[in-house]
């Protein structure tokens, strides 16, 4: 074999029709668009269109709400908070709150407070002033010594 002499095989690229070239070729007058209107201009496109069925899309129930105030907030685990401490950017001593986690990293920006989530182990003996805590991050502070103090929501307008 030599670069010559490789091509595809028989059949393997169809050649194009060429529409609208007169009814001899098969696909003259209309160019397999079939009749006028719209569908039968460049450029159209209808998604979800059935035929004038009503669309899958209409005929299925609508779900979920979102609610428009509602509070972002930052998800922090206990095994963060325990990793921020034995790193040296978090104080025992002054109660843990939003602020204090934005300056040593843990969180990236404020939004509407912080909310602890209870994985991981926490050692530290600390003071959480926050927006929210789980069941298991009450738990599992307050078992290390420490103490939840529960805030209001601390969204700024």
């Amino acid at each position: 074999m030599k670069l010559n002499d490789i091509r595809d095989h028989d059949g393997a690229v169809k050649e194009r029709t060429r529409v609208g070239r007169g009814i001899g070729s098969g696909k003259g007058k209309q160019g397999g668009r079939g009749g006028k209107g719209q569908t039968a201009r460049s450029g159209y496109r209808n998604k979800g269109f059935e035929g004038g069925q009503m669309p899958l899309h209409r005929r299925l129930p609508k779900r979920g709400f979102n609610k428009p105030n509602a509070l972002e907030y930052n998800e922090v685990n206990l095994g963060r908070i325990q990793q921020a401490i034995e790193a040296g950017k978090l104080d025992q001593g002054a109660p843990i709150t939003i602020d204090s986690l934005v300056a040593a990293g843990v969180c990236s920006k404020p939004r509407d407070g912080v909310r602890i989530l209870g994985v991981g182990e926490l050692t530290a003996k600390l003071a959480f002033e926050i927006a929210g805590a789980s069941k298991s991050a009450v738990e599992a502070i307050e078992r290390a010594g420490g103490s939840v103090k529960i805030l209001g929501a601390v969204a700024e307008a």
